[in-house]
């Protein structure tokens, strides 16, 4: 019954377009603002649905002058975002109204595994070089379920699944890149839970949401000397699709969940790396999974016939 009430409450999301009241734009002035602005817009859009007042209303107010309204005919408006962010192309995870920011906010890059090719890269370098003066964060954005990572961690657990993605370069260079990620997630877990740990009933599951974590934190990692400046850092986190939380799977047993939300500097070094591997490989979260079986646990009979049916990563 609690999940039926809470299915029939109606929740509006709407974008304020109001050239007689337009809302004061103040843009944040350092990279902790930002991270703030962004964490706050994510916890209203996440709480969005669980709140039990019955009809929620959430405004997100537009300013006429970042949607052209109000300037001279053919001049386009100024282009001044506080954060750029690499995203993966999952239509499930649209990145303006998970932080709940408005136009002219995000530089967004999408591509299927957010993962730094040389387009990505040229793209957010080309945000840090040119909107110097509005951009405080560099963000890096995966989420839990990928398929991109899922196709990844498949060809590295049934090698013969690999053959159709072989044939199809584009396909093949996305799931190569992830690849390291899923490599060092099955080495931490093995490290952690022991050699026997991939015969777990849900070890396919938290291979998937391991490697989803480190494939975000490798790209953050890759990207901090590119474009960190002084006033611009490199962040990373993890969109969780089921309570629409942008965090890292990282509480110890007994921990409450709020301790796991939030953006977080990638690691300087390797033994930081290795250290934020066991991190999460230890969590309370992905142990729990290890022991339970779930719907991405599965064999390559299935990952075979998935393919066969036409799907691509995301």
């Amino acid at each position: 019954m609690a999940r039926d009430r809470r299915l029939s409450r109606t929740i509006d999301l709407v974008y304020r377009f109001d050239p007689a009241r337009p809302p004061r734009r103040r843009a944040p002035h350092t990279p902790a603002e930002a991270q703030r602005r962004l964490l706050q817009g994510n916890r209203a859009f996440a709480e969005l649905l669980d709140s039990g007042r019955h009809g929620n209303v959430r405004v997100i107010p537009l300013g006429p002058a970042d949607v052209g309204h109000g300037v001279e005919p053919g001049v386009a408006p100024i282009q001044r975002p506080f954060a750029a962010v690499l995203g993966c192309s999952d239509a499930r995870v649209p990145i303006e109204m998970i932080f709940q920011q408005r136009s002219n906010d995000l530089f967004v890059v999408r591509v299927a595994g957010n993962g730094v090719g040389s387009g990505c890269l040229g793209s957010l370098r080309y945000a840090a070089d040119n909107f110097s003066r509005s951009l405080k964060l560099v963000l890096v954005l995966g989420h839990s379920q990928c398929g991109a990572v899922t196709a990844a961690v498949d060809a590295f657990l049934w090698p013969q699944t690999y053959l159709p993605l072989a044939l199809h370069y584009p396909l093949r260079a996305i799931v190569d890149s992830i690849l390291v990620a899923v490599r060092s997630a099955s080495l931490v877990l093995e490290a952690v839970h022991g050699a026997r740990v991939s015969r777990l009933p849900g070890y396919r599951a938290a291979l998937v949401e391991t490697s989803v974590a480190l494939n975000a934190c490798l790209a953050a990692f890759a990207l901090r000397p590119e474009v960190e400046r002084r006033s611009c850092r490199v962040l990373f986190g993890c969109y969780d699709l089921a309570s629409r939380f942008v965090r890292l799977p990282l509480a110890p047993t007994r921990s409450s969940l709020p301790s796991e939300i939030g953006l977080f500097p990638p690691p300087r070094t390797d033994a930081e790396i290795h250290d934020l591997a066991t991190r999460l490989a230890t969590s309370a979260s992905l142990s729990a999974l290890l022991r339970a079986p779930g719907p991405a646990s599965s064999g390559p009979r299935r990952a075979a016939s998935v393919r066969a049916a036409g799907r691509r990563p995301s």
